[in-house]
């Protein structure tokens, strides 16, 4: 009685979460925000949190100290051991962020100014951020003439451009990783606080970049993870980004008896992954047994001398190990395999599946799964 009542509080929620358009995340946030998809990604991610009011407060400034946290989080070292020591005149080993700070000259985020201040209480501005991110990402060599031409052409505003940052917003435009709110198009903003969501922004987009091509330092330490298990094929593999295209077919287990005699339009579904998903090079894609859910988006009744059954199903939803939700879309087609010479000449096959067997599930748009930890980017 108590697995029935489990299943049914599942089946509910798992109604909710495909028939409720999306909500803020965070009462001050909508989903039509400008920099709304990353704040969330991130915040499911736990490199960005709230404020107890379940505010996200995104025109805030950030503090030297609260970056150095979110972009070592970001970049998934947070639980990296560093040995070495930094030596800034205002940092103390009892500080609350000095290993976050440690990791962030190690990884060669920032330089370690041996007695100078590190400043963990100001304001971080845009070319702090931006020049981090950038510093986490190998990239091309440019010169200086190269730079101030690229940087003059693009930027109103480049002459209050500080000298030391010249070099880091070239290469920061070239990589995307400036990040201008709407109404300032045209402005690097060099000297300005940066806000909470122009934050999100940058990190986020530091993040893809990394996973594809960090700098030596995060190189070392991005290992990707590794299983056996269902071979997909056609996964292209870009630093530790697997990308799966559309089209990739994916086995799927049923938890949910459909038929087309039985089924209706707007039924759901619920299946797991019955194996691990991973790539000819054994590189874990996504984990035996993450959630999947979906509705039924087409039937067709089985009638005799009419026409064979047909059920589509649509997936909608994966819920990884790791409690990550994502949307990802595919459709599985179930219609009998194998019709005898009578029926291919009467028709009426139906079709029904049982609980736990396998269909599989054609993807309708490409996954970028993040190769050292199983979070998918949407």
């Amino acid at each position: 009685m108590f697995k029935n009542l489990l299943k049914g509080l599942f089946v509910i929620a798992i109604t909710a979460m495909l028939n409720t358009p999306a909500q803020a995340f965070y009462s001050d946030m909508t989903p039509d925000h400008w920099a709304y998809q990353s704040i969330k990604f991130l915040t499911e991610v736990g490199v960005v949190v709230g404020y107890p009011d379940g505010t996200y407060k995104p025109d805030i400034p950030v503090t030297r100290a609260e970056f150095a946290s979110m972009a070592i989080k970001a970049l998934g070292q947070e639980s990296t051991t560093v040995a070495q020591d930094i030596h800034f005149g205002d940092i103390s080993p009892d500080f609350w962020a000095y290993d976050v700070i440690k990791k962030s000259v190690y990884f060669d985020l920032i330089p370690d100014s041996k007695g100078e201040f590190y400043r963990p209480f100001d304001s971080v501005t845009r070319a702090e951020a931006i020049n981090m991110a950038v510093n986490a990402i190998a990239s091309k060599e440019i010169s200086q003439q190269k730079a101030a031409e690229l940087i003059s052409k693009s930027y109103k505003d480049y002459e209050q451009l500080p000298a030391w940052f010249l070099m880091g917003a070239a290469k920061a435009h070239v990589l995307d990783l400036v990040v201008v709110m709407p109404g300032r198009e045209g402005m690097m903003e060099a000297n300005r606080p940066a806000n909470r969501a122009e934050v999100a922004m940058i990190l986020y987009r530091m993040m893809q970049e990394a996973k594809l091509n960090p700098n030596a330092k995060l190189a070392e330490v991005m290992q990707k993870r590794t299983a056996d298990g269902f071979i997909v094929d056609n996964v292209k593999v870009q630093g530790s980004i697997g990308i799966v295209p559309a089209g990739t077919i994916f086995p799927i287990k049923l938890n949910t008896v459909v038929g087309s005699q039985i089924s209706n339009v707007g039924d759901i579904y619920t299946a797991k992954t019955p194996n691990n998903y991973v790539t000819k090079e054994k590189y874990l894609l996504i984990s035996e047994n993450s959630d999947l859910k979906g509705q039924v988006k087409f039937v067709q009744r089985g009638n005799l001398f009419k026409q064979h059954g047909e059920v589509i199903l649509r997936n909608e939803l994966l819920v990884t190990p790791n409690d990550q939700a994502v949307m990802v879309y595919g459709v599985a087609t179930l219609d009998p395999a194998k019709i005898g010479f009578w029926r291919r000449i009467f028709k009426g096959a139906s079709v029904q599946t049982k609980s736990g067997e396998i269909v599989n599930l054609r993807l309708l748009a490409p996954i970028k799964i993040d190769l050292t930890n199983g979070f998918i980017y949407e």
